[in-house]
């Protein structure tokens, strides 16, 4: 009786049709589904809660001899469903529940299609196990978006950014034809529900881009580089000058990376959606002990400038003096790390240091105040002897390196990331990624790697406006969908919409309110949080400086309360027993109700509340810092500025 119950269960589950050329797979919840129809060739739509979001759109592999999903022949079908748990090293979660339905299609040609539903979106990939190895011409993967609805996404005409802000577009209509556009990329379609395209589990392989061509979207791949020289910035990156008429080389045993479709209609899910982490590998890494989140002091953004400091300082006195400087800092406020940025080796030869800075000496210092040393490198030097240059970071005493200027997301490039991550895991260093594509799970796989840039960051408010309040609204539901980033966020210099200015040299300030800064350090995932500023500047604010050096940088629980894509955030996480509250909004002023009926019955709380002051919309450094006691009875009402934020600290007792 269990037996035919149980078949019973997964044929329900999976709805197969009576066609033998037709699948269906649903998620546990029955709200998505996507059906797979295979002729001559392969194609797949997508609904949500019966509302249809993808109409048939085609799919396959064009490989240098045969061509995935075309000439089709089904030579078996394999529905299951998976209901277990995943207990992330750190993140925004201590466990995650990994439950979907899965149908795997085994086809002629010794290849096979993956099909997975969960409730947070689908996804689906190619899997082959050929003799040879083969190259891979193109990869087809469409996305015929149903009623033209709008996006949000960023554009580029190149295939070396990923540090761009997102542009907005009531209808898909309005993209321009064959631009391209990174990936997560948003649609809002008019009942409110929002698509997002996604990928994960990329590795040996180009990134995928999406763009509108004949007036549907469609996924972009770059081409395999045929020729590079040493270019761009400082002559020290490597720039393809030309390209194969083929995406990518690989072995005749491959699994491809998941095209992703996360579908919702609650922004505020998008928040705590990580799909693109459950599908991607487990970590290959035994011993994983030595990795560590944390907080960081950090001397680039301001430009090394201490105003009141007892030491000379400024880009042109990086020295020895200075770094232990902010190493001690970062021990006074409980800081685990420093991050020592450009200027203390020579950026063609990490082994050279420069003469003014003794690394040796200021990690020997580090060490003795129990603060470990991430420094910087670029990529391209790094690569051209690894493990000489990783035997000397490590023989050094760093913990950690910021590896910068990749600037290409082809398949050579994708491989760096992966090679440079198992040799720094080889060697118990940590990988800080910059100038890089936007994650896609190698995380998981390489959990060495506590961060990605791959975002428009803080450092983008020394020359332009557009590391702003409404970007800071918009990439939490997009771009931090694939991992964690590294927005160094923690600026003092507080502007309002008509007082900011970039000021590329010097001592730059940001746009929002002191307390919109202060909530990044809630509402941003970064295991690795990067202080911008100057230690002089967090040493005017000892409330604020207690905040920092609280706030921690991984959690156990994660509770997005409210929020809307472009317009405001508030999201409650939690560490041990004290919960971190942090709001924003755009440009408009807004109230922000919290309730607190997600605390434990019968347990008060201390709480420590910043928030917007009266006249934050004049200037926006203005804000208050009171004590309060909350259960969860309480609500509190918060009025945020235009640009503003609020952030709550409760303890746990």
């Amino acid at each position: 009786m269990k037996k035919h119950a149980l078949i019973f269960s997964m044929l329900s589950a999976f709805a197969l049709a009576a066609s033998a050329q037709t699948y269906t797979v649903k998620s546990p919840d029955n709200n998505l589904k996507l059906e797979l129809k295979v002729n001559d060739s392969i194609s797949y739509s997508l609904t949500y809660k019966n509302n249809q979001l993808i109409s048939p759109s085609a799919i396959g592999l064009k490989l240098d001899k045969t061509t995935l999903g075309a000439n089709t022949k089904v030579l078996s079908t394999k529905p299951s469903t998976v209901n277990k748990t995943i207990r992330p090293l750190y993140g925004k979660a201590a466990v995650l529940t990994d439950n979907y339905n899965e149908l795997v299609i085994s086809f002629a040609g010794n290849y096979k299609l993956l099909i997975r539903a969960y409730n947070e979106g689908v996804a689906y990939r190619f899997v082959t196990d050929l003799k040879d190895s083969v190259k891979v011409m193109s990869e087809q993967a469409g996305f015929n978006l149903k009623g033209a609805p709008g996006t949000t996404i960023a554009e580029t005409d190149n295939y070396t950014a990923w540090e761009l802000a997102y542009n907005q577009y009531k209808s898909i209509s309005e993209v321009k034809e064959d631009k391209h556009a990174i990936t997560p990329a948003l649609y809002t379609y008019h009942n409110g529900v929002k698509l997002v395209i996604a990928e994960a589990d990329l590795f040996d392989y180009p990134g995928m881009y999406v763009k509108k061509k004949k007036g549907n979207i469609t996924g972009e791949w770059a081409g395999y580089p045929a020729t590079t020289k040493m270019g761009s910035w400082g002559d020290f990156v490597s720039v393809v000058t030309s390209r194969e008429n083929y995406i990518a080389k690989e072995p005749g045993k491959k699994e491809y990376p998941w095209r992703v479709l996360i579908a919702t209609d609650d922004d505020k899910t998008l928040l705590n959606n990580q799909l693109i982490y459950k599908l991607s590998k487990p970590s290959v890494l035994e011993n994983t002990a030595w990795i560590k989140p944390g907080k960081a002091a950090w001397e680039w953004w301001h430009d090394a400038i201490l105003p009141g400091a007892p030491i000379p300082s400024g880009m042109e006195n990086r020295s020895t003096q200075l770094y232990n400087f902010y190493t001690d800092f970062a021990a006074k406020n409980h800081l685990e790390y420093m991050m020592i940025d450009a200027g203390w080796s020579d950026n063609y030869d990490v082994k050279k240091r420069l003469q003014k800075t003794d690394i040796r000496a200021v990690i020997q210092h580090a060490n003795e105040k129990h603060v470990g040393i991430f420094v910087w490198c670029v990529a391209a030097p790094l690569l051209k002897d690894l493990d000489a240059n990783l035997d000397y970071l490590k023989e050094i005493g760093a913990v950690g390196i910021k590896v910068d200027f990749f600037d290409r997301d082809d398949q050579q490039a994708i491989k760096w990331l992966q090679v440079i991550a198992e040799g720094a895991a080889k060697r118990h260093l940590m990988v800080d990624f910059h100038g890089c594509s936007k994650p896609t799970g190698l995380q998981r796989t390489y959990p060495n790697i506590v961060n990605y840039e791959a975002v428009r960051g803080q450092e983008c408010s020394k020359w332009d406006f557009t590391t702003n309040p409404v970007h800071h609204t918009t990439f939490p539901f997009i771009r931090m969908l694939g991992g964690p980033l590294d927005y160094t966020p923690g600026s003092m210099r507080n502007k309002s919409k008509d007082t900011f200015k970039p000021i590329a040299e010097g001592l730059p300030s940001t746009q929002g309110t002191r307390c919109h800064e202060l909530a990044m350090f809630v509402v941003f995932d970064q295991p690795l949080a990067v202080f911008c500023d100057s230690p002089t500047e967090y040493e005017k604010y000892p409330d604020i400086e207690a905040y920092l050096s609280a706030v921690p940088t991984v959690f156990d629980e994660t509770k997005p309360l409210d929020a809307k894509v472009g317009e405001y955030i508030a999201i409650a996480k939690k560490t041990g027993s004290d919960w971190y509250i942090g709001a924003m909004t755009n440009w408009d002023a807004r109230d922000v109700n919290v309730d607190f009926s997600f605390l434990p019955a019968g347990v008060s709380y201390t709480a420590d509340l910043y928030s917007d002051a009266a006249d934050a919309d004049k200037n926006a450094e203005k804000y208050e810092h009171k004590t309060i006691t909350v259960n969860r009875s309480t609500k509190l009402n918060l009025k945020l500025a235009p640009g503003g934020g609020a952030v709550v600290h409760l303890h746990g007792r």
